[in-house]
């Protein structure tokens, strides 16, 4: 049984061979050996799957739930497009992913990674993780009636192998080939790709259908109406304002464990709005049926409204489970001006969180310190294990002392708005990249330190002025820049800004993404979400000890020296995060009593668990 913390050398050279895709092709095997594995209901990432062979129902799903009514939502913004997977300049309506188009198995949200059957009713795969087998559902089928076959799993693998956004190229370069052994059974081999995820990955893969679907199709998807094998249809669209979901009667999944208590609105409505103010009002009309708070000052204040008071809206706080992840400044370091990452540590001493909190956001929030923050993948108060050590002897000096140590955090200030000691640290930082003050400008070789900061809202462009004033106590010239959101997107995919505000979401278990965010290949892959233009060995190594991991402990080792890497780097100005959700809701619709441990009971794109509320009890008639 291998285990990676016995030889760091071999977990760098899994890395290498990862930027060197296999590229397989359908067809037979021939003689060639296949390995035997075993055949389950569900897989996790590491140890063992919760639920057993022939579980009823997700924990947090009530079986007892509503059927029936319709469910109202808020969007920000606009769409123009229909197709979630394919590479575009648009974008895509929500309720796509999960709700019309589904994947092999499906995601368990009480556990940190763990899969269950959902089109595939089994998966095979050994301990190496060299191959994995999946086996339809023979009850599987499309919306239109089609059953589902290995021919579409088959033609989805390819179609997103070539044509799929980034993420998805890169990790199904990885395999070797793909075999439809019947028409149902697919068989994936994996060897030399040294990735334990790539089957948990490869189960998550969208199933589109190969009679309704052609490469050209797919990638001018536009506005036309997906067919896919979920539990909804979409049954009308106006482009940019409107998107309706309808229930599908003869959803082929509907007893299935993993759809026991989920999907229960008949019809799911996404109303869009072009700005936060109009969907809050929206809601307090009664026009929409949930919110997800994330302005404090609404939430301490906004809320005072009759149907508030008279109990027909709830408010509620609800626990976030799982690492927090982050949301900051990001530096674009392909430009040559962020290059040194000192002068980048100095321009992050520059936020002040502080005054911020207390003057702007009611002390709501809190700063945030890793990049998973508040769980036991982060490094943050942590001194570095000798497991950790030796992961990362390879790279000297791609981990900071104080960082290594845990004793690392992003500097505090007075509170004041002008702490006149953290302009002087920054200062002090810049000098040493080269930078000087002089005539209240920070120059080099006799050119001023000036960059623009892009957003695509007007939180953002506050939050970007406040930062930018800061910054200008030091001498340097950030313009904020306001666009509208198809040039923010095309800006984004392809690189073409000095700052932005990126979020980085963390799950209980980090991996193949963390490849899209910060690995060496996608730095110049265009539309990938590697904003920072990161690309440092050590990164890659990291990443590479995540996917290789076979234990927990191993797991854990590995994402706390990629996080001690990333912080060191400082491709970020870390901002800050809630330690709860805040939500509102009217009280027709209701959420289970359980909430899963990992994810945030929201609807988004998932839908999910939440339905009508219970009807009330009604009395006895007299006799």
């Amino acid at each position: 049984m291998r285990r990676f913390r016995s030889f760091p050398r071999q977990v760098f050279a899994a890395c290498l061979a990862a930027a060197l895709p296999w590229f397989g092709s359908v067809g037979a095997r021939g003689a060639e050996e296949k390995p035997q594995g075993r055949i389950s209901h569900s897989i996790a990432m590491q140890g063992e799957p919760a639920l057993p062979p022939g579980f009823k129902c997700l924990p947090y799903a009530d079986p007892a739930a509503r059927k029936g009514g319709t469910l109202h939502l808020g969007a920000y913004g606009a769409f123009d497009n229909l197709n979630p997977y394919g590479v575009n300049a648009g974008t895509t309506a929500a309720g796509i992913a999960g709700p019309v188009y589904e994947s092999l198995m499906a995601r368990s949200y009480d556990e940190p990674f763990t899969l269950y059957g959902l089109i595939a009713e089994t998966i095979e795969t050994n301990e190496a993780r060299d191959h994995v087998v999946f086996r339809l559902n023979p009850a599987a089928h499309f919306s239109d009636g089609a059953p589902i076959t290995a021919r579409d799993v088959v033609f989805s693998f390819n179609l997103l192998k070539n044509k799929g956004r980034p993420q998805q190229r890169a990790a199904y370069g990885l395999v070797r080939s793909i075999e439809a052994l019947d028409d149902r059974t697919i068989r994936y081999d994996l060897a030399g790709a040294d990735d334990r995820e790539l089957p948990l990955i490869l189960a998550l893969m969208p199933v589109l259908p190969a009679h309704a679907m052609t490469e050209k199709r797919f990638t001018e998807e536009g506005l036309t109406v997906p067919l896919g094998s979920g539990p909804y249809k979409v049954a009308e669209v106006k482009p940019g304002e409107k998107l309706v979901l309808r229930r599908d009667p003869n959803y082929w999944g509907k007893d299935l464990p993993m759809a026991c208590g989920l999907y229960n609105f008949d019809e799911v409505v996404f109303d869009y709005g072009r700005d936060d103010n109009s969907l809050f009002e929206a809601f307090k009309a009664g026009l929409v049926d949930y919110r997800e708070e994330t302005n404090p000052h609404r939430w301490v204040g906004g809320y005072d409204f009759a149907a508030r008071r008279d109990g027909r809206v709830a408010l509620e706080t609800l626990p976030l489970g799982g690492p927090k992840g982050l949301r900051g400044f990001a530096f674009n370091t392909r430009r040559a001006l962020f290059a040194d990452p000192r002068l980048r540590e100095a321009l992050a001493a520059m936020f002040d969180f502080e005054w911020l909190n207390a003057n702007l956001y009611s002390n709501l929030y809190t700063r945030t310190r890793s990049f998973f923050d508040e769980s036991e993948l982060s490094a943050s108060g942590r001194p570095a294990s000798a497991a950790e050590r030796a992961l990362l002897a390879p790279f000297p000096g791609a981990v900071r002392e104080d960082i290594l140590d845990g004793r690392w955090t992003p500097p505090r200030s007075d509170g004041s708005g002008r702490d006149r000691a953290l302009a002087k640290k920054a200062l002090a930082l810049a000098e040493k990249a080269g930078w000087k003050l002089q005539d209240g400008v920070l120059t080099r070789d006799g050119k001023a330190l000036a960059f623009e900061i892009l957003v695509i809202d007007r939180e953002q462009e506050r939050l970007a002025l406040y930062y930018s004033g800061q910054l200008r106590r030091i001498g340097v010239d950030a313009r904020v820049r306001l666009v509208d959101e198809v040039q923010f997107q095309r800006r984004r995919q392809r690189f073409e800004f000095d700052m932005m505000i990126g979020l980085w979401q963390a799950s209980a278990s980090p991996g193949n993404e963390q490849r899209m965010r910060w690995g060496g290949d996608s730095a110049a892959q265009e539309a990938s979400y590697n904003l920072a233009g990161a690309k440092n060995p050590a990164i890659d190594a990291m990443i590479a000890a995540l996917q290789a991991a076979e234990t927990r402990e191993d797991f854990v080792t590995a994402a706390r020296a990629l996080d001690r890497v990333l912080l060191s780097g400082f491709y970020v100005v870390p901002l800050y995060h809630s330690r709860a959700q805040w939500i509102a809701y009217w009280r027709r619709i209701a959420h289970p009593k359980a909430l899963p441990n990992y994810a945030q009971p929201l609807f988004g794109e998932a839908l999910e668990s939440w339905s009508l509320a219970p009807e009330p009890a009604r009395p006895d008639k007299p006799h």
